[in-house]
C-alpha cells in the first residue's frame, strides 16, 4: 500500500511515509477518491521539493498519508482539480508557494499573493457591468476584495481576492512554537486553533493529559461555538433589518463571553488552553454562576429564534437567497457548518473524536438544509442550543467529579522525523494543524488550514443568480475570516 494510515492526533514516522513519483501519487489519489484535508509541499534539500498528501476518510475516522518527490528540474504535473475539484485552492496555494504548475488546472490564480497584475475574469454585454467592493470596507473588518460581475442587480459571477495582511503565521511558529501565537491565528477561533496546536505539540512530545484539562478544554470549545453562532443570529437579523434580533442576540452573546472572561480572564478564552492542559481551573461558585447564565442563554435564544421564524418578512429574506447545492458543495469540498446546511454528513467531533468527546457518548444529528441562507440560520440555532447542552453537562460533570490537576508538566522534546496532525471541529468547520520535525526534534514544517480556506469559493457560488444588495446577508450567513492562516 502506498499510503500510510494513520488517526487524528498520532505521531507517525517520515522515514515511513510512502515516497512516489508525482504521477504515480495522482493515480493513487484519484483511485482512493477521499478528501483532502492536507496538500502542502516543504523544501527537501538539494533543490528537491517534497509533496505531502493527506486525505481524510471520515465515516471510519482515518487519514491516509503519503508524499511525491519533485526534482530541481520538475516544474510542473498533471492538475488533480479536472477530476476532484475539492483539490482546486490546495494546488494554487502549492503552485504559489513553491512554484510547481498543475497542468490545466481549470482557476489557477493566487491565492495570497494577488496584488499585482491580477487579471479577473471579464464578462461583455450590453448590460453588464462590475461592482468592486474593498478591500478597505466601512466596517471594521480584515482586508478583502469582492469584484461582481453583474447583469443589471443579478449577479453573474463573484471573484474574491485575499491575502492582503499576511502576516506569515506558520513560520512564526517555526521560530517561536507558543500558545500565544496559536491563539491569535484567528480571532473568532482563539479556542479552536489553540487546541488544535496544543494536541499536535502534546502528540509529538508523548503527552497525556488529565480528563479534568480535557473537559475544560471541550466546554471552553463549545462555549465558543455558541458564543460565536449566537452573534451570526444577531448579525443576520441585522442585515434583514430586524432589530431586534440583532440586539437581543448581540445581548445573549456577551452572556457567553463574559463566562468565558471568569473562566480566564479573557472573553475570547486567550490563556485559557496550554499545552499539558488548562491554565486555570473553575471552581463549583464559577460552575454554579455558569449554569444560571447558561440557562439563560438557552432560553432567550430559542425564544428570539422562534419570534423570527414566525415572521413572513423575514422568511422572505433567508429562504431561497445563496443556495449552494449538495452536489456543488461536496464537489468543491465545503467543510463545516457550510457543508452541513448542504446536507452534508461532516463533522470532526464525530468523525475524528478525541477521547473526552468519545466519552459523552453524545448523539449525531443530522440537518437536512437546502444550503441557503435559512438553512445556515436555521443550523446555527441547533448547533448553539446543542453546544449549550454540552457546556451544561460538562458543567455539572465538573461539579461532582474528575477532581485532579489541570496541567501536566512535561519537558519532553519533540520526537525526532515526526509527523503529527490535529483536526478540531472550529464554529466554522475543521480546523487542521500539522507539524512535521527534523533529526534533530526541532519543528521542520508547520501547516494550518483554517476551515474558510476551503469555504470561500463556496460564498463565491452562493451568490450566483442573486441579487447584489443579497450579498452582505449571503456574506455574513457564511461568516468567513480574512486572516484564518492569512487568508
Amino acid at each position: 500500500m502506498n499510503w500510510i494510515k494513520t488517526k487524528n492526533n498520532t505521531k507517525i514516522n517520515i522515514n515511513e511515509i510512502p515516497t512516489l513519483k508525482v504521477n504515480d501519487l495522482r493515480e493513487e489519489i484519484i483511485s482512493l477518491n477521499k478528501r483532502p484535508v492536507g496538500f502542502f509541499g516543504e523544501n527537501w534539500g538539494y533543490g528537491q521539493t517534497k509533496l505531502f498528501v493527506i486525505l481524510a476518510d471520515d465515516e471510519n475516522g482515518d487519514l491516509y498519508v503519503s508524499s511525491a518527490i519533485f526534482e530541481p528540474e520538475e516544474k510542473e504535473y498533471e492538475s488533480l482539480t479536472q477530476i476532484i475539484p475539492a483539490f482546486h485552492i490546495f494546488e494554487r496555494e502549492f503552485y504559489e508557494q513553491f512554484g510547481i504548475k498543475p497542468l490545466n488546472h481549470p482557476w489557477l490564480k493566487p491565492v495570497r499573493k494577488n496584488q499585482k497584475n491580477y487579471k479577473f475574469f471579464e464578462m461583455v454585454g450590453e448590460e453588464v457591468h462590475q461592482v468592486a467592493v474593498g478591500p478597505i470596507h466601512a466596517g471594521v473588518i480584515e482586508p478583502g476584495h469582492f469584484r461582481f460581475m453583474c447583469n443589471g442587480e443579478t449577479v453573474y459571477h463573484l471573484e474574491i481576492m485575499l491575502g492582503y495582511q499576511n502576516r506569515g503565521i506558520e513560520d512564526l511558529i517555526l521560530k517561536c512554537p507558543t500558545n500565544q501565537l496559536a491563539e491569535s491565528i484567528c480571532g473568532d477561533s482563539v479556542i479552536a486553533h489553540n487546541l488544535a496546536y496544543s494536541k499536535v505539540m502534546e502528540t509529538l512530545k508523548d503527552m497525556k493529559i488529565t480528563k479534568r484539562a480535557q473537559l475544560i478544554r471541550t466546554l471552553a470549545l463549545e462555549m465558543e461555538r455558541a458564543a460565536i453562532h449566537i452573534g451570526d443570529l444577531g448579525a443576520i437579523a441585522g442585515d434583514i433589518a430586524y432589530l431586534m434580533g440583532a440586539s437581543v442576540f448581540g445581548a445573549t452573546r456577551t452572556l457567553v463571553i463574559n463566562t468565558m472572561l471568569e473562566f480566564s480572564g479573557s472573553r475570547f478564552g486567550r490563556g485559557l488552553i496550554c499545552v499539558g492542559g488548562v491554565n486555570f481551573d473553575i471552581d463549583n461558585e464559577k460552575i454554579d454562576r455558569a449554569l444560571k447564565t447558561l440557562e439563560k442563554v438557552e432560553r432567550d435564544v430559542e425564544r428570539m429564534v422562534k419570534t423570527m421564524l414566525k415572521n413572513t418578512s423575514v422568511m422572505s429574506r433567508l429562504e431561497k437567497t445563496g443556495i449552494v447545492s449538495q452536489d456543488k458543495a461536496r464537489e468543491i469540498g465545503l467543510v463545516g457548518m457550510a457543508a452541513r446546511a448542504c446536507g452534508i454528513v461532516i463533522d470532526s467531533r464525530f468523525d475524528f473524536a478525541d477521547e473526552c468527546f468519545k466519552n459523552l457518548a453524545l448523539p449525531r444529528k443530522i440537518f437536512k438544509g437546502k444550503g441557503d441562507v435559512n438553512a445556515r440560520f436555521q443550523l446555527r440555532y441547533q448547533e448553539t442550543m446543542e453546544s449549550l447542552s454540552i457546556a451544561t453537562r460538562i458543567l455539572e460533570m465538573l461539579k461532582n467529579g474528575y477532581k485532579e490537576e489541570v496541567f501536566t508538566q512535561n519537558n519532553n522534546q519533540l520526537r525526532s522525523d515526526s509527523m503529527a496532525i490535529s483536526i478540531v471541529e472550529g464554529w466554522r468547520g475543521e480546523i487542521v494543524h500539522i507539524a512535521l520535525t527534523d533529526m534533530n526534534g526541532r519543528l521542520s514544517r508547520y501547516k494550518i488550514k483554517d476551515p474558510s480556506f476551503n469555504n470561500w469559493y463556496g460564498l463565491a457560488l452562493a451568490v450566483r443568480n442573486n441579487g447584489v444588495s443579497d450579498f452582505p446577508l449571503c456574506n455574513k450567513s457564511f461568516n468567513l475570516s480574512y486572516c484564518g492562516c492569512d487568508l
